[in-house]
């Protein structure tokens, strides 16, 4: 089993929760844990440069073991041919929805930094186009149906690929790892 988990990919749609889990993940199998938020956000919400992004990554999938999260297409052809397992996150829209909501009502309100000194604000959320809500009702089908053609009926692939339908089996899954 520890060769599979050696490097971990965690994908699913925006705020299903990649992050959370991976987290987890990374804590019980005592591996570094990489965020690609945090990588490709500069401050003012500003996406780093292509050629940097993909430096910083490439960089830290260079280690031997790791759990990284994210969906950017940009580096995924990096990210997926070093990862040795992959999981998606493939949870329903009402769930998705309102995670996406209530994580970004929470961080608005609470005014949470996240990456480069960003932060959530509720103008931001709900009255431009550049809205994580917006996004999520954008991207979620047709994120679906794309990870759903790569993972599920690719014959080339060579990851091993973990799809988790619900925050129930995701706990399931991770209650069930040893340390």
């Amino acid at each position: 089993m520890g060769h599979i988990f050696k490097r971990v990919a965690i994908v699913g749609t925006s705020c299903s929760g990649k992050t959370t889990f991976a987290k987890e993940l990374a804590r019980k199998l005592n591996k570094k844990h990489v965020e690609l938020d945090a990588i490709n956000w500069l401050p003012g919400w500003t996406p780093r440069p292509d050629a940097d992004f993909k430096e910083l990554v490439e960089k830290a999938i260079s280690e031997d073991e790791w759990i990284i999260d994210g969906n950017y297409s940009r580096v995924r052809d990096l990210v997926w041919e070093r990862a040795t397992t992959l999981i998606w996150l493939n949870y329903s829209f009402p769930i998705v929805m309102y995670r996406a909501l209530s994580r970004t009502l929470k961080r608005a309100v609470n005014r949470q930094v996240l990456y480069s000194g960003n932060r959530e604000s509720l103008r931001m959320a709900f009255l431009t186009k550049d809205s994580i809500l917006l996004w999520v009702l954008k991207t979620y089908h047709r994120r679906r149906r794309e990870y759903t053609r790569m993972l599920l009926t690719d014959p080339r692939s060579t990851l091993n690929v973990v799809v988790l339908g619900s925050p129930g089996e995701a706990k399931r899954f991770l209650s069930q790892l040893r340390q």
